[in-house]
């Protein structure tokens, strides 16, 4: 698998996740509502530590940095 996340993305993907997180375990967010966000939450959060989104991948989007 080729990187196809910049730092700016990965971090915004991060802070996502943690933000779900939080309003699920604190009872903000719940129901059915509560478990899709988790798990686009968990879904982020992986694909921002393997620096790899294969939803990128399909429409050719790479925001990594260009390497000199």
């Amino acid at each position: 698998m080729k990187k196809n996340l910049g730092n700016i993305d990965r971090i915004i993907r991060v802070l996502f996740a943690v933000i779900v997180s939080v309003l699920f375990f604190t009872n903000v967010v719940t129901g059915t509502l509560g478990i899709v966000l988790i798990v686009i939450g968990g879904v982020l959060l992986a694909t921002s530590f393997i620096n790899f989104c294969p939803i990128y991948s399909i429409f050719g989007i790479n925001s990594c940095p260009v390497k000199k």
